[in-house]
C-alpha cells in the first residue's frame, strides 16, 4: 500500500530535505583530489547532527557509515574510508536524513577535478534522466511513466540502467512502497496521487547493466568495471507540479 501523506507530514519530510540540501553544500566545499571518502562522511555526520537530525544510513541494517560514497565503477552503497579521491574520478554521494520521525533521501554524482568528455556525458545524462523522471511525478500518471522516462533517456544516449536496484517510497520509513524500477513500459503500475512521496534514483552504467556485490556485502559495482553514475531526489506528488523535497 502506498502512503498518502498529509500536509503536516509533507512539511516534516521537507524539513529533512532542507538539512540534506545543506549537507550536500558542505560536502561540495571539501570535494577535491586527495580528500578521503571517510572525511566526507565525517563532514556529513557532523552537519546532520548539528542540525538536530540523525544520519539515517548509519546502523541501517548494519551499515557502518553516515553516507554512501561510490567511486567510479561502484554503483551504490560504497562504504567511506581511507580511499583518496583522484583527479578524473567521479563519486556518488548518497545521504539519508531522519528528523522528527520522517526521512528524506538524495544522491549526487560529483566530478573530481577535470574529467574526460565520456565521463562528463555519463554524469550529465544521468542527471537529465532524473529531471525527466521528476517531470512525470504528476497526478494521473502511472508509476512506470517515471521508470520509462529514465530508461528511454539513458538507453537513447547509449547507456544501460541498473535493473537489480530500485527507487522507493519514503516517509515514516526509509524504504516504503512502491518500488520504482529505472526501466519499464509507460502507462503501467499504480496511478500517482497527491500526497505520495517517492525517492527516484536513476543508476546509469557506461557498459552493461549487470552489477555484483563486493565482499563487504554492501558495495555494488559494475561487472565490467565501467563507470556508473547515480542521482536521487525525494519528490512529492501534488495537485499540480512535482515538489522536490531535497533541493
Amino acid at each position: 500500500m502506498i502512503a498518502i501523506r498529509t500536509e503536516p507530514e509533507l512539511d516534516l519530510i521537507r524539513k529533512s530535505g532542507e538539512i540534506l540540501k545543506g549537507c550536500f553544500l558542505e560536502i561540495e566545499k571539501a570535494l577535491r583530489p586527495g580528500v578521503t571518502t571517510g572525511e566526507l562522511d565525517r563532514i556529513a555526520e557532523e552537519y546532520i547532527l548539528s542540525h538536530g537530525a540523525i544520519p539515517a544510513f548509519k546502523g541501517y541494517q548494519g551499515y557502518p557509515a553516515s553516507i554512501c560514497a561510490s567511486v567510479n565503477e561502484q554503483v551504490v552503497h560504497g562504504i567511506p574510508g581511507p580511499r583518496e579521491l583522484e583527479e578524473g574520478d567521479i563519486v556518488g554521494i548518497d545521504i539519508g536524513v531522519l528528523r522528527e520521525e520522517y526521512y528524506a533521501d538524495a544522491s549526487r554524482t560529483y566530478e573530481i577535478g577535470e574529467v574526460d568528455d565520456a565521463t562528463r556525458r555519463l554524469v550529465e545524462t544521468t542527471k537529465e534522466a532524473l529531471e525527466l523522471a521528476i517531470d512525470k511525478v504528476r497526478p494521473g500518471n502511472h508509476l512506470s511513466d517515471i521508470s520509462h522516462a529514465i530508461q528511454s533517456h539513458a538507453e537513447g544516449a547509449g547507456y544501460q540502467v541498473v535493473r537489480a536496484l530500485v527507487g522507493h517510497g519514503i516517509g515514516r520509513r526509509m524504504h516504503e512502497e512502491p518500488q520504482i524500477p529505472n526501466f519499464g513500459p509507460p502507462g503501467a503500475g499504480p496511478v500517482l496521487k497527491p500526497g505520495m512521496v517517492l525517492a527516484i534514483e536513476p543508476m546509469v552504467n557506461a557498459g552493461t547493466f549487470d552489477v555484483l556485490t563486493l565482499k563487504d556485502q554492501w558495495t555494488f559495482v559494475t561487472v565490467d568495471g565501467k563507470l556508473s553514475a547515480h542521482f536521487e531526489d525525494t519528490v512529492a506528488v501534488t495537485d499540480n507540479d512535482p515538489v522536490i523535497m531535497t533541493r
